[in-house]
């Protein structure tokens, strides 16, 4: 997840990866990991560009927070999308 601090447009990949899922599923939940993905992406290029913080950015306890919410949509919404596909295939 590190690797989102320095190209945070790679986020809009992963969120973009969530909306194909959506499109295939038709899970809500899906399409709501897109878009904290989304939201993640843009918070991400803000505190890179520095609008976000005052500065001092080296210190990211509010990754602490996001990443593991991250995670778990993310883990939750593939779980979910991948049933899904598989019960419409069936």
């Amino acid at each position: 997840m590190v690797v989102f601090i320095a190209w945070p447009w790679l986020a809009l990949v992963v969120a973009a990866v969530f909306v194909v899922l959506y499109r295939a599923s038709r899970r809500r939940l899906v399409l709501a990991a897109a878009l904290a993905w989304g939201l993640y992406a843009l918070y991400e290029y803000g505190m890179h560009r520095r609008w976000l913080c005052s500065g001092e950015c080296d210190i990211r306890v509010d990754l602490v927070l996001l990443y593991p919410a991250l995670g778990l949509a993310s883990l939750v919404a593939l779980v979910l999308a991948i049933r899904a596909i598989a019960r419409r295939g069936s």
